[in-house]
C-alpha cells in the first residue's frame, strides 16, 4: 500500500510540468506588445521567439542523462529556478532587447530539462501510487495545459494589467516558486542503478534511424509540419489581422495560441486511432490536414479575416498533434530496443527545426508576400505527402511487419520500456510486434 505522499506526489510534478510548458508560452502574446509600444521589427521578435529553439534541444539532450545521474527532483527543481529567472529576465525586456534573447535561450534550457526530467517522474511516481498507466496521460494533460495557461495568462494580463510587458513574467515567476516549494516534498524516484548505467550514445540512435529508409522518406518528410503547423497558426497569422481586431491584439493573440495548441492536445489520441504500421496512415493524415490549415491561413491574410485565422488555427493545431504524435509512433518502432526510451526526445529535436518557421518567412516577407508563402508552404507539402505516401509501404519499419490491427495495447504485466525520455506529448505506448526482431521472424509467422 503506498503512502498517501506517494500516491498525491505525483501532483507538484505535473505542476512543475506545466510551469516550464507555460514559461515556453507566454512570449507569444507579449510580441504585440513589443511590436505596438517599442516598434521592434517582426525579423527581431520572431528571431527572439527562435532563440527559444537553441535552449530547448540541449535542454532535451542533457535533462535525462542528469536526471538519471543525479535525481530527477533535482534537476526539476533547478529548471524551475531557472525558469523564473528567465521570466524576471524577460520582465525587463523593455530595458534591453538583448534581456528577450537571454531569457528566451534560459527558458529552452530550463523547459527542455523539466520536459526530460520531469515527464519521467511524473510517469515514476504514478507507478509507486498504483496507477501506472496513467503517467503517460498525467505527462500529456500536464504539458498541454501548461501551453494553454500560458498563452492565456500571458495574454489577459498584458491586455488588462498595468506594465503588459512586466507584469506576466512576474506572476509566472512567482507560480515558479510556489511549484518549487510544492516539489521539495515529493520522493526520489530515479533508480540506484540508473548511476551506473550507460545510457544509449544519441548518435547511435541517430545512425540507426537514419539509416533505415522509411525515417528519411516517410518520418522526416514530416518533421517540418509538426512545430511548423503550430508556430504559423499562433506566431504568423495573429500580427498579420491584429489591425482588424483593434485594441485587442494581445488577447486574440492568446487565444489563438491557446487553441491551435488545445486542438493539438486533444487530437492526439486519434493518432493511434488512424495508425497503420506499413502504410503510415496517421502520417499522412497529419501532413494532409497541415496543407489543408495553410492554404486557410493563406485565405485568412489575403482577407484580412480573423474569424480564418481561428479556423486555420483549429486546423493546424490538429495537423500539429497528429504529426507529432504519429511522428513518436514511428520512432519508436525504427528504434531498436536498448535505444527506444531515447527516441522520443532525439525526434522532438529533429522536429524542431519547424521554431524556425516564423523567422524564414519573416525574413522573406519584403520579397515575398505571406498569403504566397503559405501557399508555397503548401505546395511543397504536397510534394512530401506524395513522397511519404508513396514510400510508407516499401519500407516497413521492420522486416516481416504485421498488419495494422496486430499493434495492440501492451498484455497485462508487460514490462514497459525504462529510462528518461522527452515525451511529453504522445503519451501511448505502442505494443512491438513479436516479428520486429530478426530472429522472431519464423515465430512470428
Amino acid at each position: 500500500m503506498p503512502t498517501p505522499r506517494v500516491t498525491h506526489g505525483w501532483t507538484p510534478a505535473a505542476a512543475a510540468v506545466s510551469t516550464a510548458a507555460w514559461g515556453a508560452n507566454q512570449f507569444t502574446p507579449l510580441t504585440s506588445v513589443y511590436r505596438m509600444s517599442a516598434h521592434w521589427h517582426s525579423v527581431s521578435l520572431t528571431a527572439m521567439f527562435s532563440t527559444y529553439l537553441l535552449g530547448l534541444a540541449p535542454g532535451l539532450l542533457l535533462g535525462g542523462p542528469a536526471a538519471d545521474r543525479h535525481g530527477r527532483r533535482r534537476v526539476v527543481r533547478c529548471a524551475l529556478v531557472l525558469c523564473a529567472a528567465a521570466s524576471v529576465t524577460l520582465a525587463l525586456a523593455a530595458v534591453s532587447e538583448v534581456a528577450v534573447y537571454v531569457s528566451r535561450l534560459a527558458t529552452g534550457v530550463a523547459a527542455g530539462c523539466v520536459f526530460a526530467a520531469g515527464t519521467a517522474w511524473l510517469r515514476e511516481l504514478s507507478t509507486a501510487s498504483g496507477r501506472p498507466d496513467a503517467g503517460a496521460r498525467r505527462a500529456v494533460y500536464a504539458t498541454g495545459s501548461g501551453f494553454v495557461a500560458g498563452a492565456l495568462a500571458a495574454g489577459a494580463l498584458a491586455e488588462w494589467a498595468p506594465f503588459p510587458t512586466a507584469v506576466p513574467c512576474l506572476v509566472h515567476a512567482l507560480v515558479c516558486l510556489l511549484v518549487l516549494g510544492a516539489t521539495g516534498g515529493v520522493p526520489e524516484t530515479a533508480p540506484r542503478r540508473a548511476v551506473t548505467r550507460r545510457r544509449p550514445h544519441p548518435a547511435r540512435l541517430l545512425r540507426a534511424a537514419v539509416g533505415h529508409p522509411r525515417f528519411r522518406w516517410v518520418v522526416l518528410p514530416a518533421t517540418p509540419a509538426v512545430f511548423g503547423a503550430a508556430t504559423v497558426a499562433y506566431v504568423v497569422l495573429p500580427p498579420l489581422v491584429a489591425g482588424h481586431v483593434p485594441g485587442h491584439a494581445p488577447l486574440f493573440s492568446g487565444l489563438v495560441a491557446a487553441l491551435t495548441l488545445a486542438v493539438g492536445a486533444v487530437v492526439q489520441p486519434w493518432a493511434a486511432r488512424l495508425d497503420h504500421a506499413c502504410g503510415g496512415r496517421a502520417t499522412l493524415v497529419a501532413m494532409a490536414t497541415v496543407i489543408a490549415g495553410l492554404l486557410v491561413g493563406a485565405l485568412a491574410v489575403r482577407r484580412g479575416s480573423a474569424g480564418l485565422v481561428v479556423t486555420a488555427a483549429i486546423v493546424l493545431g490538429a495537423g500539429y498533434g497528429l504529426a507529432l504524435a504519429s511522428g513518436l509512433r514511428e520512432m519508436e518502432r525504427l528504434a531498436p530496443e536498448s535505444f527506444r526510451p531515447s527516441a522520443a526526445t532525439l525526434y522532438q529535436i529533429t522536429a524542431s527545426g519547424g521554431f524556425l518557421t516564423p523567422l524564414l518567412l519573416a525574413v522573406t516577407a519584403d520579397a515575398v508576400s505571406y498569403p504566397a508563402q503559405l501557399e508555397s508552404m503548401a505546395t511543397i507539402g504536397v510534394l512530401c505527402l506524395v513522397v511519404a505516401a508513396t514510400y510508407s509501404r516499401r519500407h516497413p519499419p521492420r522486416p516481416g511487419t504485421p498488419p495494422a490491427g496486430y499493434f495492440r495495447a501492451p498484455a497485462a504485466g508487460a514490462r514497459p520500456a525504462g529510462g528518461t525520455d522527452g515525451r511529453s506529448a504522445a503519451g501511448d505506448r505502442t505494443a512491438q510486434p513479436r516479428g520486429s526482431a530478426p530472429n522472431d521472424r519464423t515465430r512470428s509467422r
